[in-house]
């Protein structure tokens, strides 16, 4: 009798044993994969080489990892976070993708590629006027771009890469990067589209390959008009186009126009109120010789580049004529400092 209670025993450790293998090797590399992001350096900018060589038409997934408007996608759940209508898809080769929905697809789609060029680590975005998707469900935002047959318009699709994991967000004001020179050519490129919505929840730090990476992972409030919620805009070429960029310049900084700030009978949200206040100061008291040295960089582009950033964004000829002009009427600002 006692040996074989023995026995039991012995087999109900060898098997818990057994059952709690995979989790300790799973825990072991979890830890593995910690430590060595813990020693890895952290980065927020990188040399894309040859920047007139750049294909600003597809941006960083280039036109392999493009999605096929006549594809066939799969629904998979929708996201109600933020302020944009969003839901997940899959492709027939299993790919995800994230599409964003209103007024930010094409604008979005235009920034990263400026941001891409410029040296910043972005996402896969690509713009398509209209595809398919199965088993799409009545949504509860943006249904108004969705057709009853499934057909999807004027939609941005964020490519979500497989083994990239994320450690958080990053603040403007608190990061490993402040004073250097890509940090704050980083802060002059959100001058540059007149990104508004500086909000801390829009950056994130994503790890590729063991390397963190701080990012802007939402550029959409770009290309408009800055200023508070009666005012500012987004993807509004006219608007973009009459709004000054360079406020204030003097022999060692420069001071780039930024307007956030909540209209004054609002600042009953005194949390808001001082958010969006202390974004204006992001595109403050930059480096002359940093912001100098974007601009040369950006240089580099030719028009074409340039216009393709926003023909793949989807605008009409006449917009993308007058959104080009106003990027490079920017980037000589730039280098006349």
């Amino acid at each position: 009798m006692q040996r074989t209670k023995i026995r039991l025993y012995s087999t109900v450790i060898l098997m818990v044993l057994m059952l709690s293998a995979p989790f300790t090797a799973q825990k072991k590399e979890k830890k593995e994969k910690e430590k060595n992001i813990a020693t890895s350096p952290e980065v927020i900018w990188r040399d894309p080489g040859d920047v007139s060589s750049l294909n600003l038409l597809y941006g960083i997934g280039g036109k392999d990892h493009a999605p096929d408007p006549n594809g066939t996608y799969t629904f998979v759940s929708e996201d109600l976070e933020k302020t944009s209508p969003k839901f997940d898809i899959k492709d027939e080769q299993g790919v995800k993708w994230r599409v964003k929905l209103g007024q930010e697809p094409q604008s979005e789609t235009a920034a990263t590629r400026l941001l891409w060029a410029a040296g910043y680590f972005v996402d896969e975005d690509y713009y398509l006027a209209s595809f398919k998707v199965t088993g799409l469900p009545k949504l509860k935002r943006g249904g108004e771009f969705v057709s009853p047959d499934g057909t999807v318009r004027d939609a941005r699709l964020e490519r979500k890469p497989k083994q990239v994991g994320k450690l958080g967000k990053w603040d403007w004001f608190k990061n490993p990067f402040l004073g250097q020179r890509e940090f704050n050519g980083l802060r002059v490129m959100m001058a540059l589209v007149n990104n508004w919505d500086l909000k801390n929840v829009n950056n994130t730090i994503r790890v590729v390959e063991g390397e963190p990476r701080y990012m802007v992972t939402d550029a959409g409030a770009t290309f408009g008009s800055t200023g508070n919620s009666l005012t500012r805009s987004k993807s509004r070429p006219k608007d973009y186009v009459d709004s000054k960029f360079i406020a204030k310049s003097n022999g060692e900084f420069v001071d780039f126009e930024m307007h956030s700030r909540p209209f004054f009978l609002s600042v009953v949200n005194v949390p808001n109120y001082k958010e969006r206040t202390k974004m204006e100061q992001v595109t403050k008291h930059i480096p002359r010789a940093d912001a100098k040295w974007l601009g040369e960089r950006l240089g580099k582009l030719s028009e074409e580049q340039i216009s393709d950033c926003f023909r793949a964004a989807g605008y009409s000829p006449e917009e993308v004529t007058i959104l080009t002009q106003t990027v490079q009427k920017r980037i000589a600002e730039l280098n006349a400092l």
